[in-house]
C-alpha cells in the first residue's frame, strides 16, 4: 500500500495552527463516519453509542476552539466495544471498519483537544489503512486515492466545501463497505 500520510500533509499539520489541525481531524473523522453509524445502526443496546458518536463528529467542526470535553469523550470512546474485540481476530467486515471509524474519532479527539500534528497523523493514517484496505476488496475502488485527495484538500482550502466533500466520500465508503457484506 506505500506511504499513508502523505509527507507534505504530515508537515503542514506540524506546521499548522490549531485550527488547521482540529479542521483536518474534523473532516477524516466525517468521511468515516458512516462506517461507525451504518455498520451499528442496528445494533440492539448500542443506540446511546451511535447519539455519542455522531454528536462527536458534529462538535469537531466548530475548529476555531478545542472541545472542553474532548478528553471526557476520549474516554466514553474507549469503553466502546470496537476497541476491546475478545480474544479472536477481527475479521468480520461490519466489525473492521467500524472499528476503523472508532479508532478514527479517537484520534480525531485527541488532536482536536490538543492540538497534536501526531494525534491529526494517526487520524490520517486510520482513514488511510481502512480505504487502503476497501481498495484491495472492492473491484476499481480508489477510496485510497480519494482520501488522500481530501487530506490534502482540507489543509489547504479551508472549510468551503470540505464538509459537503467529506459528506459524500464517507457515503461512497459506506456504500463500497456494505457491498462487502456477506448476503
Amino acid at each position: 500500500m506505500g506511504k499513508l500520510v502523505e509527507e507534505a500533509v504530515a508537515e503542514a499539520l506540524r506546521d499548522g495552527s490549531g485550527e488547521a489541525i482540529r479542521l483536518y481531524v474534523a473532516a477524516c473523522a466525517e468521511r468515516m463516519a458512516p462506517l461507525f453509524i451504518g455498520m451499528r445502526a442496528n445494533a440492539l443496546g448500542r443506540e446511546a453509542d451511535l447519539d455519542f458518536y455522531a454528536e462527536s463528529v458534529r462538535d469537531l467542526w466548530h475548529a476555531d476552539r478545542p472541545l472542553a470535553d474532548a478528553v471526557e469523550r476520549v474516554r466514553l470512546l474507549e469503553r466502546f466495544p470496537e476497541l476491546h474485540p475478545d480474544e479472536e481476530e477481527v475479521t468480520d467486515v461490519a466489525d473492521t471498519y467500524a472499528f476503523f471509524a472508532v479508532l478514527s474519532l479517537r484520534y480525531a479527539l485527541l488532536a482536536h483537544s490538543s492540538g497534536s500534528a501526531d494525534d491529526a497523523v494517526s487520524c490520517g493514517h486510520t482513514a488511510l489503512t481502512a480505504m487502503g484496505m476497501l481498495d484491495q476488496n472492492v473491484v476499481g475502488a480508489s477510496l485510497l486515492s480519494e482520501e488522500r485527495r481530501l487530506q490534502s484538500l482540507s489543509l489547504s482550502s479551508g472549510a468551503a466545501g470540505l464538509w459537503d466533500a467529506s459528506v459524500t466520500a464517507g457515503r461512497e465508503r459506506f456504500r463500497a463497505a456494505v457491498g462487502r457484506l456477506p448476503r
